[in-house]
Parts: C-alpha cells; sequence; structure tokens
C-alpha cells in the first residue's frame, strides 16, 4: 500500500510528536478513558457520505450509548438528509474536539433505527423544540412522532488525544520544547482497534 512522504528523516522519527506521546495502557484504561470524555464532550460532528460523494458533517449531541458504552447514540429526525446518506452509505465518522484541544475520532457504521419502544426509551421532551408541532395529532414531537428516530453508531476505530496537563503546564511543555528543539509529552495519544472493541463490548 502507498503512502505519502515528502522527506527521508533516516533512523529518527519523522512524527516526533506521535512517536512520544502516543501511549498503550491497558484495554480498560484507554477504552475508559475515551467514554469519560465523550460524555463530558458530548457535542460532536457527525461526518457521512452524501449521494453525490461528498463529505458533510453535522453537529450532534450523544443521547446515549451502548454496548459497554463503546457505541454512540443520537436522536435524529427520519427526514433530514442525513438519513438518507447513511441509507445509501453507513460508513460514518464521529469527531469530539473542546476548546482546550482535546479530540476523538470514532470511524464507524452507522443505522437508523425507528422501532418505537427504543426511541421512547431515549426519548427527550427537548426533542419537542427542533421538531415542532405541526398541529395534525401526529407530528406533535412527542415520543410517538413518526419523524423522531435514531441513529447508532457502531464503533470500528477509536483515536483520540486527552491532555496529561493542565493548560498551563501545556503552554510551559510547549516553550520548553520550543527552545530544546523537542516535542512535548503532553498528550494521551491513544488507538483503539475493531479487535479490542469487540473484545470490549463483551466484558
Amino acid at each position: 500500500m502507498a503512502s505519502f512522504s515528502n522527506t527521508d528523516t533516516g533512523s529518527k522519527p519523522a512524527d516526533p510528536y506521535t512517536a512520544k506521546n502516543t501511549q498503550e495502557p491497558s484495554l480498560k484504561e484507554k477504552v475508559e478513558d475515551f467514554i469519560k470524555f465523550a460524555s463530558n464532550a458530548k457535542f460532536c460532528l457527525l461526518t457521512t457520505k452524501t449521494n453525490d460523494g461528498l463529505l458533510a458533517s453535522r453537529a450532534m449531541a450523544v443521547a446515549s450509548k451502548e454496548n459497554n458504552d463503546v457505541d454512540l447514540i443520537f436522536h435524529t429526525n427520519t427526514e433530514s438528509g442525513k438519513t438518507d446518506d447513511i441509507e445509501a452509505n453507513s460508513e460514518v465518522n464521529v469527531g469530539f474536539l473542546t476548546s482546550s484541544g482535546e479530540w476523538a475520532s470514532v470511524s464507524g457504521t452507522a443505522s437508523v433505527v425507528t422501532d418505537r419502544a427504543q426511541v421512547e426509551q431515549h426519548y427527550s421532551p427537548a426533542l419537542k423544540a427542533w421538531l415542532g408541532d405541526l398541529g395534525d395529532g401526529k407530528h406533535d414531537g412527542g415520543p410517538q412522532d413518526p419523524r423522531i428516530g435514531l441513529i447508532k453508531v457502531h464503533a470500528t476505530t477509536i483515536t483520540y488525544a486527552l491532555s496529561t496537563k493542565s493548560m498551563i503546564g501545556s503552554a510551559i511543555e510547549l516553550v520548553k520544547g520550543v527552545i530544546q528543539g523537542e516535542p512535548p509529552a503532553i498528550n494521551k495519544l491513544r488507538y483503539v482497534t475493531q479487535a479490542e472493541l469487540q473484545q470490549y463490548r463483551s466484558l
């Protein structure tokens, strides 16, 4: 498989930041740190592929999680464009980013769920503000409104970077890195594989 390269650094790592910050703790710690981060961040971008092959990202809020909390659940209006995208191509990405620079990327497959029992289980009255009441006794933004569905994202891989230091500590390390010419070790840079996620779901 071909890969892009613009230079040859010999025996030294071409990406020293990644080399210095990548961590490989226990599977339990890796996944639990991601779950905590996603729960605190809550808001994210869901990226789908449109019918014309373009990528589209939409702001979403995590409604719930399942399968030992590694798979994400979102509310959706079933009549929106993102449900069309998922119906045609189930591959998606969910990206989290905080103001402090911490981030997570979840690659996975999505499905649209309209089963009323599941919708009711995760229903929130706040949805009425987004869907409104059409006044026909059916489309009222309530749990039985057929426009309300769920998007479930089954994670394939997860990559994330969480800060190991406070903002002040990170700034100090960054300045030291500039002076010393070495990348700072300020993040927990981690990757959770498909096999690891499957193992964690079965715990």
